[in-house]
């Protein structure tokens, strides 16, 4: 009968020891040469045994290196359980269970020595997998219950191994090795070629933007925090002063790549995954574009040998390290961002691709847009039509040239666009993202004039890409528009002052009075905006800025700091404030309609130009009102 235990132990029931699929191994009832202690053992035997059959059928529905009788399989291949990590599971799962099948070799032989063995020798010398089967159970039934993937199957088996019984854990913890070694050949892959080897989705590391982003966006779009018309989203960023998220790293013309957090093991923090999906990112970027001869080679300098070997070393630890993993995965990461720092800051020349930026964007070259605002105001005073973009950019030529601006190979990488069919669905998203365009306009309404539908597009050189991302750009548009619509009004109201002194000869009513006095309120109010916006926002800022990126040899420092003075601009110039913002709009719109006025009425007003003057007044009130605003909120 030993001998039959010992086959049924193996996996192969037979006359005394049968198989039932509900119940798995049992032994058959009304044995006459059994009494009922030794049933109680060799069913607590045959229990075991079970787990044992049930361990080898799983093993073999996913990976086929076990061959199993059909007449106890218990049910057919899982359709839902698939891939490399679970592969990996069953592999450690089939070495956990060779010292068992060594066990029940060293009964037969023990056996074979002395058939009087007893019932009470196998059971005690098989009480260690006892204890160990039912643990291991647990986890084998819950991956399938569960339905557990990819890197999921590392937080179970992790958690599982947590408990207090050394054989489990140990068991658990060499399962969990193997199972890393999976992660550890994805690592490699990733972090030194930038090859996303994932073909089932298992692993942490996804391409695609983050999920559950969009909708995110979209309730924190209408969370109003009761904070003077400020929005959850809009606080976020003056708090965090986050400006774009990481699947934004890349520009569209790449893989964009992000996090999958529910992949992500519980032992690996999140700061880690993000330091991971930066040298993937970084490398994957390099491998794409190796074309000039000055750029050719590896990110990470040539040490992917090195690297790799760490990473073996790692792999060939029984138990996993953080401090170990953290350490090799910040040595890469490294690496990779001063290869960065050096290649933009040095080769690509950031600051000077920082210097354009301020220059058009953020109107720099003041006395460019001083004649283009010249150039361009009758044709963009009306809606835009589909030439209004080629004779706006034929004017931004001219206007260049006659500030002596004739750079061969900075223009042709500067296009103004014209929106004329009304807003495009980028421009709605800037909205989402809290920064609403100095002209609001319907997104089915073309824009009232060619003002507000004036754009700049700049063509970014690799491997500035990465850091002006057409979101980013985007921002730089919205700051862009606002202070070209301040230097529009600023300009119009200088023209009204050169009408008032060529008239100062002539005899003056009291109406011409109230019109000067209002003309010289506004020229107060948008000569301090503009002195603001220009000396205590824009250069102070840049300023900070290009200490920072001097002060360090880290592209995500640099990146970092970047991300700050573009959210500090957008604070700082009103554009996240939306009462503040809306009521500067308002003033420069009375500004520019009482600018017209003046312009189209050279004489005396009439009665009806006298009329709008009067409402044009009302100039007061919003200035005391942004007075108010400005004086509440406390401004980073």
């Amino acid at each position: 009968m030993i001998h039959e235990l010992l086959l049924a132990l193996s996996g192969y029931p037979g006359t005394i020891f049968t198989w039932n699929k509900r119940n798995g191994l049992q032994v058959s009832q009304d044995l006459p040469f059994l009494h009922p202690s030794e049933t109680s053992v060799l069913n607590r035997l045959c229990k075991m045994g079970t787990d044992y059959v049930r361990f080898t059928e799983f093993i073999e529905q996913h990976t086929g290196h076990v061959h199993q009788q059909e007449h106890y399989s218990s049910q057919p291949s899982q359709t839902g359980l698939h891939g490399i990590y679970l592969r990996a599971f069953c592999t450690g799962l089939n070495s956990m269970l060779q010292p068992y099948r060594q066990a029940l070799l060293d009964l037969e032989k023990e056996f074979l020595g002395d058939p009087h063995l007893s019932i009470s020798h196998v059971n005690y010398m098989l009480e260690q997998f006892q204890l160990l089967f039912p643990s291991v159970m647990v986890v084998v039934e819950t991956i399938k219950s569960q339905k557990i993937h990819g890197c999921q199957i590392l937080e179970t088996v992790y958690k599982h191994s947590c408990g207090g019984l050394p054989p489990v854990r140990m068991a658990l913890e060499k399962i969990l090795a193997v199972c890393h070694g999976v992660m550890y050949k994805q690592l490699a892959a990733w972090m030194l070629h930038g090859l996303l080897l994932d073909q089932s989705e298992e692993f942490f590391v996804k391409q695609g933007p983050s999920a559950g982003g969009a909708t995110a966006a979209q309730e924190e779009e209408e969370e109003d925090l009761g904070i003077g018309g400020l929005s959850g989203k809009q606080l976020r960023e003056l708090q965090d002063l986050r400006l774009i998220e990481e699947e934004n790293m890349l520009a569209p013309s790449l893989q964009q790549f992000s996090l999958r957090v529910e992949m992500l093991p519980s032992y690996i923090p999140v700061r880690v995954a993000e330091k991971i999906l930066f040298v993937g990112e970084s490398v994957q970027m390099f491998e794409n574009h190796n074309q000039s001869p000055s750029r050719a080679g590896s990110i990470l300098k040539h040490q992917e040998d090195m690297f790799a070997a760490e990473l073996h070393r790692l792999k060939q630890q029984p138990l996993f390290s953080l401090v170990d993993f953290e350490n090799l995965v910040d040595g890469i990461r490294s690496t990779v961002a001063e290869h960065l720092w050096t290649l933009m800051v040095e080769e690509s020349d950031l600051l000077g691709q920082l210097k354009i930026i301020k220059d058009f964007y953020l109107l720099g070259r003041g006395e460019l847009y001083q004649v283009f605002i010249d150039l361009a105001q009758h044709m963009l005073k009306t809606p835009p039509s589909a030439v209004t973009e080629h004779d706006v950019n034929v004017a931004f030529q001219q206007a260049a040239h006659k500030v002596l601006l004739d750079d061969d190979n900075l223009l042709p990488l500067l296009h103004l666009t014209v929106d004329y069919q009304g807003k495009e669905s980028k421009e709605a998203s800037g909205n989402r993202e809290g920064t609403t365009p100095p002209q609001e306009t319907s997104p089915r309404e073309a824009p009232p004039t060619g003002w507000a539908a004036l754009g700049l597009a700049y063509k970014v050189q690799w491997p500035l890409h990465i850091l002006f991302t057409p979101a980013v750009l985007e921002k730089y548009n919205v700051v862009f528009r606002y202070l070209l619509s301040v230097r529009r009004v600023q300009s119009e109201l200088q023209h009204c002052w050169a009408l008032q002194m060529q008239r100062k000869h002539l005899k003056s009513n009291q109406t011409d009075a109230v019109k000067w006095r209002l003309r010289n309120h506004m020229a107060f109010l948008v000569d301090n905006l503009q002195y603001y916006l220009q000396v205590d926002v824009l250069e102070s800022q840049f300023s900070q800025l290009l200490q920072q990126i001097n002060a360090t040899r880290d592209f995500e420092s640099i990146r970092l700091a970047h991300d700050h003075f573009l959210s500090n601009l957008l604070a700082q110039s009103f554009i996240l404030l939306k009462p503040v913002f809306h009521c500067l709009n308002e003033i420069l719109e009375l500004c520019h309609s009482f600018c017209s006025l003046v312009s189209q009425n050279l004489g005396p007003l009439d009665e009806r130009g006298a009329a709008q003057l009067d409402i044009l007044v009302k100039v007061n009130i919003l200035l005391h009102n942004f007075n108010v605003l400005f004086h509440n909120y406390d401004l980073p």
